[in-house]
């Protein structure tokens, strides 16, 4: 039984089903993943062939509607966080964030959509075969959604839009991109979501090298007059804030996975490094010194599991809170950045070197801690909602 498997097997929250899941997606890393990703790491993006194996897998139709080429008959919250954990195993964070990219462009069009958009659109994107991506964040903004700047302006049956999107993962690849845009006033009562094709006249996008993530392309994207047909609506018009504010609680849920799940790679990594390395005449886990700080990385990450699986819990059962999640991220983000510091501590230079997980993980440490509403955002946000 692996790290991975331990928890779940003392968890009620987890049972036969879900090692189901984990060993069938650890299949598919195995196979397609595992012997590619540093290759990926170098090219910067994952080949879209990815994307239709893992559908083929039943990896990107999970806890989607069947009608939609989805699975989600006999399928629980605990299945995805299962599924999003298995996906860390080999220790790049961009793999996730990319492949699985329709995780957070998606959910809109299903949520609020119109039946139409639906059938349009999520077939193909749960097969694999197009790709979709979400874009808020702004080069003038950050996260201060309610204040965006990209306007999409109603002329007849269409919306001409201009502005422009940034740090948007699969920002190079995505075919689509599920908008945030002003079609109204100032302020969140006047944000609505547009789906907009990236093959329209006008987009043009700018490819960003990064510190990690690196397998995963990501993008400035422009739009000049960039006609979209008033049928992509995605809502009502100016409606769309509320449901950016609902994708973000999910897409937080399944960040602090994330991090449990890198957390747990580089304990294992840095157990088997102290069981092997020898120091003053012993092995490095003899000392106590090591001892210690292994154990308190397993206490780190136990507690955000725990926390984590409350979340999934009150999400299932519908006694959630934004709260919730905004300080759930900051626990997860900040464990994750403790354990991958104290991880390379324990490997010493062997970590600083390109080729181990713990040197890829502790470069990704910061985007888990900006993107999705940064760390001091998060804050702000869960004590104006508990405390006023």
């Amino acid at each position: 039984m692996t790290g991975f498997d331990r928890w779940r097997a003392r968890s009620p929250f987890y049972n036969e089903t879900h090692d189901a899941v984990a060993a069938s997606v650890r299949r598919f890393v195995e196979r397609e993943v595992a012997s590619n990703i540093d290759r990926w790491e170098v090219e910067g993006e994952l080949p879209r062939s990815l994307h239709v194996a893992a559908a083929q897998a039943g990896i990107l139709g999970l806890g989607y509607p069947e009608e939609f080429g989805g699975f989600s008959d006999g399928f629980d919250i605990f299945h995805g966080l299962t599924q999003t954990e298995e996906l860390c195993r080999v220790g790049a964070g961009g793999l996730s964030a990319s492949l699985m990219t329709h995780s957070i462009g998606l959910p809109p069009i299903l949520a609020t959509g119109s039946t139409e958009l639906k059938n349009r659109i999520a077939p193909g994107v749960l097969a694999g075969t197009t790709l979709i991506a979400l874009g808020i964040t702004e080069p003038s903004g950050g996260s201060d959604v309610a204040n965006l700047k990209t306007r999409a302006i109603a002329k007849g049956g269409h919306y001409v839009v201009n502005g422009s999107k940034t740090f948007i993962t699969t920002g190079m690849r995505a075919d689509y991109l599920t908008t945030a845009v002003r079609t109204g006033g100032a302020g969140a009562g006047g944000v609505s979501l547009l789906l907009i094709p990236m093959d329209a006249c006008g987009v043009s996008r700018t490819r960003l090298d990064k510190m990690g993530w690196r397998c995963s392309d990501t993008a400035t994207i422009h739009f000049e007059d960039v006609v979209v047909p008033k049928d992509n609506l995605i809502g009502p018009e100016n409606a769309g804030f509320l449901g950016i504010m609902r994708n973000f609680n999910h897409e937080r849920l399944g960040m602090a996975m994330g991090c449990c799940g890198f957390a747990r790679v580089c304990l294992d990594e840095a157990v088997d490094w102290a069981q092997q390395r020898e120091t003053f005449g012993k092995a490095l886990v003899k000392h106590q010194s090591i001892r210690i700080k292994l154990a308190d990385m397993a206490r780190q990450i136990d507690a955000t599991q725990a926390w984590v699986d409350l979340c999934a819990w009150q999400v299932q059962n519908s006694c959630d809170q934004p709260a919730d999640f905004a300080l759930l991220k900051v626990q997860a983000t900040q464990m994750l950045e403790r354990v991958a510091r104290d991880a390379a501590q324990v490997l010493g230079g062997a970590s600083y070197i390109t080729g181990s997980k713990i040197e890829r993980i502790y470069r990704e440490v910061r985007v888990n801690a900006i993107g999705g509403g940064s760390e001091e955002i998060m804050l702000d946000l869960a004590g104006r909602q508990l405390f006023g």
